[in-house]
């Protein structure tokens, strides 16, 4: 065996990327094709380096997150649940309730159940940053807008 093929089965690892900032406005967007569109860039799957075992994402700054649309009915019939841990700790309440009472919450379960369940995917969330209104405390980072259409047949 020479130096040569040994130097041709190496594996590569990508080094870790400068991580760039996006800010994404939620006013009248659909609540999971934006969930789904974050979670690809929270994961770095819009990347050419791409690595599913390490965080290669960037950081998602969204604004607007109680402006947030759902089709149908499902604002008074997709229910949010939570358990205390406690015998009958089980809590239940609808997405109009949910958004009155802490309106990021819908957007963030929905980011969450779309990256991995396991450390990568903890790490991952907290590279999200949600708030309801229009101002946010990133300027300092800069970041860049980030125009996502979810709205099917619009421009």
């Amino acid at each position: 065996m020479t130096d040569n093929s040994f130097n041709e089965n190496r594996t590569f690892l990508p080094k870790k990327p400068d991580q760039k900032w996006y800010l994404v406005d939620a006013s009248g967007q659909r609540l999971g094709r934006l969930a789904s569109a974050i979670a690809m860039i929270l994961r770095g799957k819009n990347k050419p380096t791409y690595t599913p075992h390490l965080d290669m994402g960037d950081f998602v700054v969204v604004i607007n997150a109680d402006k947030i649309a759902l089709t149908g009915k499902k604002t008074s019939q997709k229910l949010y649940r939570r358990h205390s841990g406690r015998p009958g700790g089980m809590k239940e309440e609808t997405f109009d309730k949910l958004i009155k009472r802490v309106p990021e919450r819908p957007l963030e379960v929905a980011v969450k159940g779309m990256l991995p369940k396991n450390t990568l995917g903890r790490q991952l969330f907290t590279k999200l940053k949600v708030y309801s209104g229009d101002s946010h405390p990133h300027a300092a980072q800069q970041p860049e807008t980030l125009a996502i259409n979810t709205i099917p047949g619009e421009k």
